[in-house]
């Protein structure tokens, strides 16, 4: 376990979806050195889970082992973190989904399973933990949202367009609900990398197509999970509250809007 290194989301809760591995266990590390304590979930792998938690500076964190891509998966999670901790002060929406699926070369099946699938952990999901974690953080006095989005709902994404249809479709969730959510000190943020380096990205990223991924940026790299997670505490921060409703970018001028 490390030490700590900040207090600016002292005694904050945090829970993070997919916050095992990638990005997700970036966010929960960056969360855990300001003093907040994580509550971890994931849907499969107990050991990384585990590996995660137990990495993380300060006391307290714990893992939550739910499918949020069902109905009932968020509402038990919800339930696990309020009952076993009793509070959630920030919600990252992180967990996400992708395949490739061009209209030219996959079955009308398959096209209707990889949206179906894709839309529900990656806009259903969190459409369901915004609004349940939305009735805690009121009855607490107030709150805070990031969701993890992509920089592939502005460009499009030709080769996945479950993917970038649902990421899309979480931004306009989110400003929709920065609005609606505002007078009850409940405060929403998007973040959008590109593509990040990650140990499930590695094989991509040193395959023949990495040369061509990377060089998407002028800076001639991929964002990096911590640089995704230093957006992440940006939004959550409370000097930011009046950027509500805000979409960063984390693409490294790879793509301008």
């Amino acid at each position: 376990m490390k030490e700590q290194t900040g207090i600016r989301f002292q005694d904050k809760v945090v829970l993070v979806t997919g916050g095992s591995r990638g990005i997700g266990r970036a966010i929960s590390q960056a969360f855990a050195e300001e003093g907040a304590m994580i509550a971890i979930n994931y849907r499969e792998n107990d050991m990384a889970a585990s590996t995660a938690c137990n990495s993380l500076p300060g006391a307290g964190h714990q893992v939550f082992k739910s499918d949020i891509a069902t109905y009932q998966g968020c509402k038990d999670l919800t339930d696990q973190v309020m009952k076993s901790i009793g509070r959630i002060d920030i919600l990252i929406n992180n967990a996400g989904i992708h395949e490739k699926h061009p209209i030219s070369a996959t079955s009308y099946d398959d096209w209707d399973r990889i949206f179906k699938e894709t839309i529900d952990v990656n806009l259903m999901a969190p459409a369901r933990l915004m609004y349940l974690c939305a009735q805690i953080m009121k009855n607490q006095g107030g709150g805070n949202i990031v969701n993890i989005s992509s920089r592939g709902a502005f460009r499009g994404e030709p080769d996945q367009p479950a993917y970038g249809a649902s990421k899309a479709g979480l931004n306009a969730l989110s400003q929709s609900l920065a609005i609606k959510l505002a007078p009850l000190n409940i405060y929403v943020g998007v973040v959008a990398p590109c593509f990040v380096e990650t140990d499930m990205t590695r094989d991509i990223l040193e395959g023949p197509e990495g040369a061509a991924i990377k060089a998407q940026s002028p800076l001639e790299r991929v964002a990096l999970p911590e640089e995704v997670a230093h957006a992440t505490l940006f939004l959550a921060d409370p000097k930011s509250r009046f950027s509500t409703g805000t979409i960063v970018d984390v693409n490294g001028a790879s793509y301008l809007r």
